[in-house]
């Protein structure tokens, strides 16, 4: 069964957005976008009670190639970076194995990424192992439970492989992470709080 936006509605976490944005996030590529963490706010802000805990954000730079840590996970009080870590996009955002995503996309067999806001779901133990479900709250992800985007890990997301070939593994539009990783990212990131993806600047 899908699920709808009345899922999220209940009472706010704790914590507010505060101090000054990290180093990481301090200026965008161009001076055309706002920078990701601004963003990651705003959405927080938009999206009220659909995200019950507010402490801690996830943010997502897909504009940066897929062989850099462009997962950090973010502490909202003081605005320091908890985590950062390699992450993967779909093999259907990157045709062409390039390392950079190219293009979003909400539909199902799509294998592509999608951007904005998720919250992050229930934790289970899957083919990966610990995963999270997502749920999208935004015309392009609300897809993204039924398409079984989560957050997983993979032996295909490396230090390694990023240091040999500048790149790593593509997923099926999933989130996916190294295996060293997968534990900090459900620790900090755990069920209520809000996962934003964004690609700041076009290809």
């Amino acid at each position: 069964m899908k699920l709808t936006r009345r899922h999220f509605i209940g009472a706010l976490g704790l914590g507010a957005a505060g101090a000054s944005a990290p180093a990481a996030f301090a200026r965008v590529r161009t001076g055309a976008a706002p920078d990701l963490l601004a963003q990651a706010k705003a959405a927080l802000d938009s999206q009220g009670a659909k995200v019950l805990k507010r402490d801690v954000v996830g943010v997502v730079d897909f504009s940066a190639p897929s062989g850099k840590p462009r997962f950090q996970i973010v502490d909202l009080d003081n605005g320091r970076v908890m985590s950062s870590m390699l992450v993967a996009h779909g093999r259907g955002s990157d045709p062409a194995n390039t390392g950079f995503l190219q293009r979003f996309s909400n539909e199902p067999g799509s294998n592509a990424s999608s951007s904005g806001s998720f919250v992050v779901g229930e934790t289970y133990v899957g083919k990966y192992g610990r995963s999270a479900r997502l749920h999208g709250l935004d015309p392009q992800n609300d897809m993204a439970f039924d398409r079984a985007i989560v957050i997983h890990c993979a032996d295909y997301v490396s230090q390694a492989m990023a240091s040999a070939s500048g790149r790593v593994g593509r997923s099926f539009g999933c989130f996916t992470v190294p295996s060293s990783d997968i534990a900090t990212v459900l620790a900090l990131l755990g069920p209520g709080r809000l996962l934003f993806s964004a690609r700041t600047v076009s290809s």
